[in-house]
């Protein structure tokens, strides 16, 4: 028994400092802003999410979105962590349906990735983009409350904005505001 919580504990542990690893190389391993076509990038990231939306006999409708300047792997990143959520934090019994839509409005975009998950009560708005904080336990979830702070660094290195609305049992709608061409000097 004690081996066994020991080698959980480790698990736990190798997951948690990937995911350390993760956040800290959006800034230390960033890659130049270029060209990203988001409707490329969703269909990529969906190719590796398959197994899991088959799993949860998840559904993902994705309307036109926008080409923007970005760091192609940064918005991988940020995709697949909205996405891999919407799959993660469904409701028992009822299949997740996430909806991808983007608005293209002058200077910015506007992305939004809408879910019919279990939701959150908008009062833990702040705590979910902070390292560490989960609002379930982790009996009922995996993960390391690390995915949506990852999320708002990256969208900050952009100069976005990231937010997200949402009832308890009536899904959560993410909204990101990213800026369609960057200019010359990076972000830090």
């Amino acid at each position: 028994d004690t081996m066994e919580r020991m080698i959980s504990a480790a698990g736990r542990m190798r997951i948690l400092i990937n995911d350390l690893l993760s956040f800290s190389r959006v800034t230390t391993q960033a890659k130049p802003f270029a060209p990203v076509d988001l409707g490329s990038m969703i269909t990529e990231v969906l190719s590796d999410l398959e197994a899991r939306t088959r799993d949860t006999g998840g559904q993902i409708e994705v309307g036109q979105l926008p080409m923007i300047d970005a760091d192609p792997m940064q918005m991988r990143q940020l995709f697949q962590n909205l996405i891999s959520n919407g799959l993660k934090f469904h409701r028992p019994g009822i299949a997740p349906i996430i909806k991808i839509t983007g608005v293209n409005g002058g200077p910015n975009c506007q992305l939004t990735i809408t879910d019919n998950g279990i939701g959150f009560d908008e009062k833990y708005l702040d705590r979910i983009f902070t390292v560490f904080q989960r609002l379930h336990g982790r009996n009922e979830f995996e993960g390391t409350g690390i995915g949506l702070a990852i999320c708002r660094k990256i969208v900050e290195r952009h100069g976005g904005e990231i937010t997200a609305s949402s009832t308890p049992g009536g899904g959560s709608t993410f909204s990101v505001t990213l800026p369609t061409a960057q200019s010359k000097e990076e972000k830090p």
